[in-house]
C-alpha cells in the first residue's frame, strides 16, 4: 500500500463523519469489498462533565499517528486508512476520534480498525484533562486496564 492511501489528520475543529465516509469511499473507486468505521464520542459522565481537553505535540503527533497506521497496513491486507482525531476542548455530543479502514474482506478491515483504536485509547501522544460542570478542572484521564488488556493482545 503506498502512503497516499493512509490519511491522518489533527484538529481541533469538529469533524463531519459522515462527509469524511463518504469522501473516503470516493477514493476507493469500488476497489473495497469492506469498510470499517469507528466514531468515538465525547461521553457527560452522568451529567458531570463539561468536557474533555485534549492535549498533544503538534507534529509528533500527526508522525506517531501516521507510524501506527502504517503498521497497520503492513500487519493487514487494508487498501486505506483514514484516521481523525480532536485536540483543544471537546464537549459532550462531540466526536473525539474517527477511524476508517478499508480491505478487500472484511476481516482485515475489522482488525486493523481495532488495532488503530486500541493504540490511540493507549499509546498514542493525546493527554486528556476533564473539565466539569461546576467550573473546576478534574483530573487528567489515563487508559482503563480493559483498554491496556485490549491492545496487549497486539504486542
Amino acid at each position: 500500500m503506498t502512503a497516499s492511501h493512509l490519511s491522518v489528520s489533527i484538529a481541533a475543529e469538529p469533524f463531519d463523519a459522515a462527509a469524511e465516509i463518504a469522501a473516503f469511499e470516493a477514493r476507493l473507486a469500488g476497489r473495497a469489498g469492506a469498510i470499517v468505521t469507528f466514531v468515538g464520542l465525547c461521553r457527560d459522565e452522568g451529567g458531570r462533565l463539561k468536557g474533555l481537553e485534549l492535549e498533544h505535540y503538534p507534529g509528533m503527533a500527526e508522525s506517531e499517528v501516521g507510524r501506527v497506521a502504517a503498521e497497520a497496513a503492513a500487519r493487514w491486507p487494508i487498501l486505506a486508512a483514514r484516521v481523525v482525531h480532536r485536540h483543544g476542548l471537546v464537549v459532550p455530543g462531540e466526536g473525539i476520534v474517527l477511524v476508517v479502514t478499508a480491505s478487500a474482506h472484511r476481516a482485515a478491515a475489522f482488525e486493523a480498525a481495532s488495532f488503530l483504536m486500541d493504540y490511540l485509547k493507549t499509546r498514542a501522544p493525546f493527554w486528556k484533562r476533564e473539565h466539569l460542570v461546576d467550573g473546576r478542572l478534574g483530573g487528567w484521564v489515563e487508559a482503563s486496564e480493559a483498554d491496556d488488556a485490549a491492545a496487549g493482545r497486539w504486542a
